[in-house]
């Protein structure tokens, strides 16, 4: 299905690779995209858990820097402080723009488009709001606006795409942490930057997302991750939530052709 698709758009799909070792939690992605998408703030106050005030994506976040505070051993002995010291975790998480997108499947008006680049989109004029894409995400990335009632979610501001720009938060990023161009080249990009930090000493880290034989084919917003992935909130094995959907449509036919062998031999007794 990768293949297909890579193949389909002729070397044109693009996308994102997050390195988080060099995220510095500056959240200037954050503040970037909705200003360039104009989307509303979505928690400013402290929420008494974490540094971070976003919480996590939604209709009203599309990236998301996560502060994850994280216990690691010193290898040595501190008075007052014991062996045990802390590290932060930043990663700026987004729509990961799946080859094999399982909102796109269950939505009814085709609100939810693959680009001509590869990205999925919403078009909020289209959305009926039946919220169907909802739960069919499973990084439980898209959501429903509750001042309007459609869908929305990060765009890789498709808008700015035609015109040669990189997407707002990319452009943004005052380390490169947040990368974005050829879906391939990028690829590359990643598998060179994981051999040279494992040889730094980062034996944990590993690319989340990259090889498009994964349970969605692949993401077209992948990561480098200093942990495993549920440590940010991801999911280990992300599958596409609507793998079985042919099944269940044939379950549904045979369901409904013998609801109605049963209503029209009933009705043929009562003549």
């Amino acid at each position: 299905m990768a293949f297909d698709l890579d193949e389909q758009l002729n070397g044109s799909r693009v996308g994102f690779f997050t390195d988080t070792s060099i995220c510095i939690g500056c959240k200037a992605c954050e503040v970037a995209c909705k200003e360039w998408n104009q989307v509303p703030e979505d928690g400013l106050d402290f929420t008494g858990m974490s540094y971070d005030n976003t919480v996590g994506l939604s209709a009203d976040t599309w990236r998301h820097v996560a502060f994850v505070e994280q216990r690691t051993p010193m290898g040595r002995q501190e008075p007052g402080v014991g062996d045990m010291d802390f590290r932060w975790l930043m990663s700026s998480d987004v729509c990961k723009h799946c080859t094999q997108a399982a909102c796109l499947d269950v939505c009814p008006t085709g609100s939810l488009f693959r680009t001509e680049y590869g990205t999925v989109v919403v078009q909020e004029d289209i959305c009926n709001g039946c919220g169907y894409c909802v739960p069919a995400c499973p990084f439980g990335v898209i959501g429903k606006r509750e001042t309007t009632g459609v869908a929305a979610k990060c765009t890789m501001c498709y808008d700015r795409l035609p015109a040669g720009e990189e997407p707002a938060c990319a452009k943004t990023c005052p380390t490169d942490s947040i990368q974005f161009g050829d879906l391939d080249e990028l690829r590359e990009r990643a598998d060179r930057r994981l051999r040279q930090v494992q040889e730094a000493g980062m034996t944990s880290a590993r690319l989340y997302g990259r090889d498009p034989d994964d349970g969605v084919g692949g993401m077209g917003a992948f990561f480098l991750l200093l942990d495993e992935p549920e440590v940010y909130g991801l999911p280990p094995d992300p599958v596409v939530t609507t793998r079985d959907l042919p099944s269940m449509w044939r379950h549904v036919g045979v369901a409904a052709a013998g609801l109605l062998a049963g209503i029209a031999a009933t009705a043929w007794r009562r003549r």
